[in-house]
């Protein structure tokens, strides 16, 4: 999936593909497969390029293969203000609903037992 939030920011910045290649370390037709979705991008590089294009990276990335949840914490000590990022599989998240749904269900039938219990 091409990456076109990305694409927008960097023309919008004025910089070439051969630009942030180099910031990236990687040559300019890797860094236009990462452009076109064929090569994932890794957390630290959507971290380099939010960086590069001062733009936050919730406004350039695009959802690969995974979820992606991107954290702003305050965490205190070397962590101050950075921005986690957390990919999880789909089958993962549709895994742990079922578990919450059947935790639920259990815990509204204990409830029913304790109300005949009174």
């Amino acid at each position: 999936m091409e990456k076109t939030k990305l694409i927008q920011a960097r023309t919008k910045r004025g910089f070439t593909q051969q630009q942030l290649a180099e910031a990236l370390c990687v040559d300019v037709s890797n860094y236009n497969r990462r452009e076109k979705g064929q090569i994932k991008i890794s957390n630290t590089e959507w971290e380099k390029l939010s960086k590069i294009l001062e733009t936050p990276i919730e406004e350039i990335y695009e959802q690969e293969d995974s979820m992606v949840f991107i954290c702003k914490d305050n965490a205190t000590g070397n962590y101050q203000g950075n921005n986690h990022i957390y990919s999880i599989p789909e089958y993962f998240l549709d895994n742990q609903k079922k578990y919450i749904q059947k935790l639920e269900e259990e815990n509204q039938n204990l409830k029913n037992e304790m109300e005949k219990l009174r």
